[in-house]
């Protein structure tokens, strides 16, 4: 896919997805009829069994107004066993269930010779564009979207990104990554985005450091605060450990921040960073066990390809979307239909 802005100095890779990270896998399911423009969004680590080979991970809350479930026990252990779902707020229990229902599918141990499990599911409201309140999203559409899931995928309003709105426009799924090169070695660091914040009419958007607001004359949304959310999924190949995933993961508010926002009272702004270097096996673990750990001496580097990585996925969500007319009648328009404004800042 043609690269649609350039952020930052760091290469992409060749997909400037998250899934230029080996192995991860990204699938959609999106439902657009009548009252609804809803959807769900599956990130899988690696294509194997997650629960019984786990990847290690953080999480960071730099907001907390949002109802994910299953961070506790990632902050507690620093992994993740199930795929990571994104959907809509009210349909968070229902997702859940339908998670839990397919890693039972393929785990016939689980609450029966070992523990229980811990499903990862992630949210943002898009109650102002679809009729959240039916919560038709559930197993069926959990199923698919895993089931769905490839070494590539499509941006925008697609998926869980189906109804969400950013500064006003269209926004939904984004995606960039960054190519970290040390040494002789290669990285490669990926960010996804559900984007769903900022204030209702471009007034604090920010493009590539140009600032929107004064520029945008003809759009005439009622002006509201910043009362959305945000969520970010960091996922790498490097050795990155627990502790230093959180640190990666807490820099994605510096790349939000520079498209425009200040992260307002109503926005959960949440992120969840993995590394696929290094499994954790739920069964015969040795009582000691050798892992190898990235060097702090050269994590800068991850941060500043974090900050690129997760600026350019939030405008990726919005230049990839196209106008929709929500619930109400509504019209929520893309910013391409501002293109004129900015058409200097994205790549020929």
């Amino acid at each position: 896919m043609k690269r649609l802005i350039k952020i930052g100095e760091y290469e992409t890779g060749k997909l400037n997805n998250i899934c230029d990270v080996a192995g991860v896998l990204v699938g959609h399911v999106t439902v657009e009829e009548g009252p609804y423009h809803t959807g769900v969004t599956a990130i899988l680590p690696h294509s194997g069994n997650m629960f019984k080979e786990k990847v290690v991970a953080a999480s960071f809350a730099y907001n907390g107004f949002g109802k994910s479930i299953g961070l506790m026990q990632i902050e507690e252990l620093g992994s993740i066993e199930t795929p990571i779902i994104l959907t809509a707020t009210l349909n968070v229990s229902k997702v859940a269930d339908g998670l839990v229902s397919y890693m039972l599918k393929d785990n016939p141990e689980i609450c029966i010779t070992t523990g229980t499990l811990n499903p990862v599911v992630m949210e943002c409201n898009d109650g102002a564009m679809s009729n959240l309140r039916d919560r038709i999203l559930g197993e069926k559409e959990v199923f698919e979207a895993i089931n769905n899931a490839k070494g590539d995928f499509l941006e925008g309003n697609i998926g869980a990104g189906c109804g969400m709105k950013c500064h006003g426009f269209k926004g939904g799924i984004g995606s960039s990554s960054r190519v970290i090169t040390i040494g002789d070695k290669k990285y490669t660091l990926g960010v996804l985005v559900n984007s769903n914040f900022g204030s209702s009419n471009g007034h604090d958007l920010v493009i590539k450091g140009r600032a929107m607001g004064e520029l945008i004359k003809d759009y005439n949304l009622k002006q509201e605060e910043d009362k959305g959310s945000i969520i970010v999924i960091v996922a790498t190949d490097a050795p990155l450990d627990y502790r230093q995933l959180r640190r990666v993961a807490k820099r994605c508010e510096i790349g939000i921040g520079k498209t425009g926002s200040y992260a307002g009272n109503g926005s959960g702004d949440v992120m969840v960073a993995f590394s696929t270097a290094n499994t954790i096996s739920h069964f015969d673990e040795p009582v000691e066990k050798s892992i190898v750990r990235f060097s702090e001496d050269h994590i800068n580097k991850f941060f500043k390809a974090t900050v690129e990585a997760t600026e350019e996925a939030v405008l990726n969500s919005m230049l990839h979307s196209k106008s929709v007319v929500g619930r109400d009648g509504v019209k929520v328009k893309s910013l391409n239909e501002y293109k004129e404004l900015f058409s200097d800042l994205l790549e020929k």
